[in-house]
């Protein structure tokens, strides 16, 4: 069964990480995946778990308790709590049956309570959680129950009451009338489930209590159920026991006939089928036989039907006896298999997983070649430096100062120097400095900085004011001597494929030519694109820079909201997340510039905080830009000295 995706979805960043956390530390594996879907269940073909949609309609509190009772329900399925043989033979032994819907239904509602039960009693601290999943879903299931009693849905109204039976407080409830042939099997359902449920102690018990109320129930329901409530996949347990274990790699077909040869049949030759003996001292018995080649077909004989094989020279039993290798006459077709190799690899683009995330797999980077610059972008760029030549002016002076104090600040705590006026250490220190020498030579800035600019579509209104900041961080940074690049970033959304997405980068601004009066104009050349796949751009940059010998490493990311690629909308914000917290493990400092162009709003704050943290800085009005990006560049540089 397929579910119906909803991109316009909205998911929480912060709580999607959160989910993902406990997940991968309750079953105990880094590899695991959480996504949304429609139903929760565990997939261990894909090693990820689903959660479901279905939380979303309520309050924050009910919705994250919701998802992490999902989680934790999951979870536990993936482990000897509950036993996938037993599933897999009810969803075989249920297809084709009248109620197939109900009874997987029913099946899974039985293995939650008892995993929950058994969740709380190994996590006691759950309980509460549980507590508030009861809640909800008792106030769902009552008013599931009075919409399919009116509508005529009896089937569905009696799974709703099967629920409410089954999470009631007290054994002793009041039940409404749901139809007049189906209101005197209800004391049944009451005793054999409710009364039952709380006794399994496995998943095969709970499939004998399911089996048990279906075939009554079959007599007596005319139609299946029409909603689904609970999930169990149909093609994930399935596909169970269908795994290639080595046994089955190893060939079972027989031989066209099998016939015995006469040595064999005299004694005469001592054969081993499968084993392939080798003498040595400690071996107690010697064999006649040194080697068995394996027959493709044929009799079960040492010869291949009429004839004798022919060796080969190459052939590695040979060569223990010639006590070398000679190459093979026959054909070498190890270039047609390594082209096919290298085709696969280009087909499915699948070299990235793991070095850049598993959602960028199949991202490709493209460098697109820069254009010659044009009078038009010259003239636009000179009209840029007019405006920021304040900023930098300031900026150039402010740093040259700091550089100048540092060069005249004495150094003190010394062995050998000039003798200060601090004596009293000579009595109390064990090994004094007392010493201080003038004129320390100037330090220089030792940072390098890397400018990663959104080329989205999204961009349109706001490109014009974020090239002027780009530009005063040109202008500023080059009029100090420090090292920058400058990359605008897209992915091309016309070409992307399920296998292929490529990623566009265009430098406009490289390391090696940042000082060059010609490389500024080419700040013009960023325009908007299409989409954006933070995440991916931002790995790469970090491993740009982390090929630079400076101390300080500074990535500052323009962009105006979220990612969004080619099958990167649930995912991007997770992922961009995990790119900048392993950038700044390694020592990159990570900044986001947020360019808006109207107010910004409390989600988007959220998003770009739980993206980013604090190390974020928001431009409601794209015109302050400069006003904004000057302290920040001051501070970062006065850091850097």
């Amino acid at each position: 069964m397929s579910f119906i995706k909803f991109n316009e979805d909205k998911v929480d960043s912060f709580l999607f990480m959160e989910l993902s956390d406990v997940a991968r530390t309750l079953t105990k594996s880094k590899q695991l995946e959480v996504e949304y879907g429609y139903k929760s269940y565990y997939d261990p073909h894909e090693n990820k778990i689903i959660i479901s949609r279905f939380w979303d309609d309520y309050s924050q509190l009910e919705k994250r308790f919701g998802l992490f009772s999902d989680v934790f329900l999951t979870t536990l399925s993936s482990t000897d709590y509950f036993d996938k043989a037993i599933a897999k033979a009810l969803i075989e032994k249920s297809d084709g049956r009248p109620l197939v819907s109900f009874t997987r239904q029913l099946f899974v509602l039985l293995e939650n309570l008892r995993l929950e039960d058994i969740f709380i009693k190994i996590r006691p601290g759950a309980k509460k959680v549980f507590a508030i999943r009861r809640q909800v879903l008792r106030r769902y299931f009552t008013s599931q129950l009075n919409v399919n009693s009116t509508r005529g849905v009896y089937t569905d109204a009696l799974f709703n009451l099967i629920y409410l039976l089954l999470s009631a407080e007290s054994p002793f409830i009041d039940y409404p009338s749901i139809h007049a042939d189906i209101d005197p099997v209800i004391p049944f359902v009451q005793t054999e489930v409710v009364t039952k449920a709380f006794d399994a102690k496995s998943t095969k018990e709970t499939a004998k209590i399911t089996f048990s109320v279906i075939e009554v129930l079959e007599e007596l329901l005319l139609e299946d159920m029409l909603n689904l409530y609970f999930y169990i996949s149909e093609n994930v347990y399935k596909k169970l026991g269908d795994e290639l274990i080595f046994d089955d790699l190893k060939r079972r077909n027989g031989l066209k006939n099998n016939d015995v040869s006469d040595k064999e049949k005299e004694g005469d030759e001592d054969v081993h089928s499968e084993k392939l003996p080798t003498w040595h001292q400690e071996t107690e018995d010697t064999t006649k036989s040194f080697l068995k080649f394996d027959l493709e077909q044929g009799t079960q004989t040492d010869l291949i039907g009429e004839g004798v094989r022919e060796g080969e020279s190459g052939d590695q039993a040979l060569a223990v006896v010639q006590g070398k290798s000679k190459k093979s006459r026959h054909n070498d077709f190890s270039e047609a298999e390594a082209a096919e190799t290298h085709e696969q690899e280009t087909i499915t683009g699948d070299v990235n997983e793991g070095k850049y995330g598993k959602v960028n797999k199949f991202a490709v980077p493209i460098h697109v070649q820069l254009k010659t610059t044009t009078t038009e972008e010259k003239e636009q760029y000179d009209d840029f430096k007019k405006v920021i030549m304040p900023y930098q002016k300031k900026l150039k002076q402010m740093i040259q100062k700091t550089l100048e104090h540092k060069k005249i600040l004495p150094r003190e705590d010394l062995h050998i120097g000039r003798l200060n006026k601090k004596l009293i250490r000579y009595f109390t220190d064990d090994n004094s400095r007392l010493f201080y020498k003038k004129n320390q030579l100037s330090p220089e800035i030792d940072a390098v900085f890397s400018l990663l600019v959104d080329c989205s579509a999204s961009m349109y209104d706001k490109m014009d004011q974020t090239k002027l900041g780009i530009t005063l961080f040109h202008e500023a940074l080059s009029g100090v001597g420090v090292p920058h690049n400058i990359v605008g970033f897209w992915e091309d959304s016309s070409d992307a494929t399920e296998v292929r997405q490529p990623n566009c980068f265009k430098t406009v601004v490289n390391f090696g030519n940042y000082q060059d009066l010609k490389s500024g104009p080419k700040i013009m050349q960023l325009q908007p694109e299409e989409d954006n796949r933070d995440g991916f751009a931002i790995r790469l940059m970090c491993e740009r820079l982390l090929q630079r010998h400076e101390k300080q490493k500074f990535l500052l990311v323009f962009s105006d909201g979220e990612p969004a690629a080619f099958d990167y909308v649930e995912n991007g914000i997770i992922d961009t997340h995990e790119a900048v917290v392993a950038g700044r493990k390694k020592g990159i400092e990570i900044i986001n510039v947020f360019l808006a162009n109207s107010e910004i709003t409390e989600n988007q704050q959220k998003t770009i905080k739980n993206i980013y943290g604090k190390y974020s800085i928001l431009v409601p009005v794209i015109d302050d830009l400069p006003d904004i990006l000057f302290p920040l560049l001051r501070k970062l540089l006065l850091r850097s000295i």
